[in-house]
């Protein structure tokens, strides 16, 4: 009877469902009180508007509780609920903004929210989308050169449009249409985080043959430099063809990863560090957008009439945050230009303060040891190398976003996943968690059971008398 009771606890939580609807609701809680905070500090009463922006976050929500509670029922419990928070802090930053623009200019004040809400219906039905057409991630490795194929295409579409088709604030990194925009690029990474990872696995013992052997480390052989070559002069050709900084990071940066994962080489690290010198040098003293960042970065306030404005507005932003934050509502988080994409990082610190923003980094933190726990967990090498390459993209964007904004490295363009204000942003970050949650799906399913198999009985001995009988 006991094992009848534990079987039927077990098949209602499968995968740990109800541990996610109960971090869901917990997320949801969070949101809604920051939402109501928000109106109070800026002594509005909570609006009909409001009310209806919630509702339509939460049903959301639900929604993608039960696609994942149908298509993927042994998937990570924490990776939902830790993309749900972030996006839903995104959501209450950016129609605090919203308020903002609305009181200083009410005639022509924007409704982000309202479009950020109807991405996150998108980006929720991409990933139900993905976790339908997808019922095995491993089915991926077999078209990896054409999806790696497919993500180039995609980086070059902007690169062959005329700039009024493809150019916003000096990147062409954009496919701009009447009245709609996407950024293809953002969905170019997971296409060619497949398309390595299915590379990898299919050539991996020539990654893994050592070369000379120089100061204790294995060297790759020439020969086998390929891939990283190739990323790194694709890094380039982005950098001076789409003048895109983040993407090209991006791209060399989580090649490089992936190519680590899959032979443990230190080798390789100190070569792509070393590409990477190369790179940057090369184009700090070509491309004049380059050095223009590199120097508005390392003295923001000497150009603060100019390009340092910005940054030097995000940098007064956290320090009036400070450790506390100056509470919801109560900064001006609006006088930084692209308070709601690029800075809004700092935007968080200002009114949230350094725990604030803590907290959040600490969401991220655990939606990225999940995806790696995901890799290490999963059995088949094309599902590590690609949760790998996924989680590490998360990493490198959540990385040069911070970094920028508090002037640990130059701006570099990216948004923060999941919080910025961004379609493409959000629709290929449901993608990746579509894919995540298949991956560990897999990884999570249970062996079925094998049956032990029948030990034969030995036949009963003849008695005495049928024995003398035979």
């Amino acid at each position: 009877m006991l094992d009848s009771i534990r079987q039927r606890r077990e098949a209602g939580n499968v995968g740990g469902r109800w541990s996610e609807l109960g971090l869901l609701l917990f997320a949801v809680i969070i949101v809604g009180f920051a939402a109501a905070v928000t109106m109070m500090s800026l002594e509005q009463s909570i609006t009909v508007d409001l009310l209806w922006l919630l509702a339509g976050y939460f049903g959301l929500l639900a929604i993608a509780h039960a696609a994942v509670r149908i298509f993927a029922p042994y998937s990570d419990p924490y990776l939902l609920p830790c993309a749900a928070l972030l996006n839903g802090i995104g959501l209450v930053v950016i129609y605090r903004l919203d308020l903002a623009e609305q009181a200083m200019d009410p005639e022509n004040a924007s409704f982000d929210v309202v479009r950020q809400l109807m991405w996150t219906l998108l980006g929720i039905v991409a990933m139900l989308a993905t976790l339908i057409a997808l019922r095995d991630h491993r089915i991926l490795a077999k078209f990896g050169y054409t999806l790696g194929f497919a993500g180039l295409v995609l980086l070059a579409i902007p690169t062959i449009l005329p700039s009024r088709f493809s150019e916003i604030n000096g990147a062409k990194n954009w496919i701009l249409l009447p009245g709609f925009s996407i950024q293809p690029g953002e969905f170019s990474k997971i296409l060619l985080i497949i398309s390595m990872a299915a590379i990898l696995v299919s050539k991996r013992s020539l990654f893994a043959t050592a070369g000379k052997r120089v100061f204790g480390l294995d060297l790759p052989r020439a020969r086998d430099l390929g891939p990283v070559l190739l990323a790194w002069m694709l890094s380039l050709v982005v950098l001076v063809f789409n003048s895109d900084l983040g993407t090209s990071l991006l791209i060399f940066a989580t090649v490089l990863t992936m190519i680590y994962t899959a032979t443990e080489k230190v080798s390789w690290l100190l070569i792509g560090l070393v590409l990477f010198a190369i790179g940057a040098t090369f184009a700090y003293f070509t491309f004049g957008h380059v050095r223009v960042r590199v120097e508005t970065w390392i003295d923001p306030l000497g150009y603060y009439d100019g390009t340092g404005y910005q940054l030097s507005q995000g940098l007064f932003g956290l320090a009036t945050g400070g450790i506390g934050g100056t509470g919801l509502g109560n900064g001006r988080p609006q006088q930084v230009p692209f308070a709601n994409t690029d800075f809004i990082t700092a935007s968080i610190g200002e009114e949230l303060g350094l725990i604030g923003l803590i907290a959040v980094m600490l969401v991220y933190a655990i939606f990225i040891l999940r995806s790696i726990r995901i890799a290490l967990s999963v059995r088949d090498s094309f599902g590590k190398l690609l949760a790998t390459g996924l989680a590490f993209t998360i990493v490198v964007q959540l990385f040069v976003v911070v970094g920028g904004v508090s002037r640990l490295i130059p701006m570099t363009g990216l948004t923060m996943p999941f919080v910025a204000y961004g379609g493409s942003s959000l629709l290929a970050n449901y993608i990746i968690l579509a894919i995540l949650l298949r991956i560990s799906n897999e990884a999570r399913t249970p062996m079925p059971a094998v049956a032990a198999p029948a030990i034969p009985q030995a036949a009963p001995s003849p008695g005495p008398g049928r024995g003398a009988r035979a």
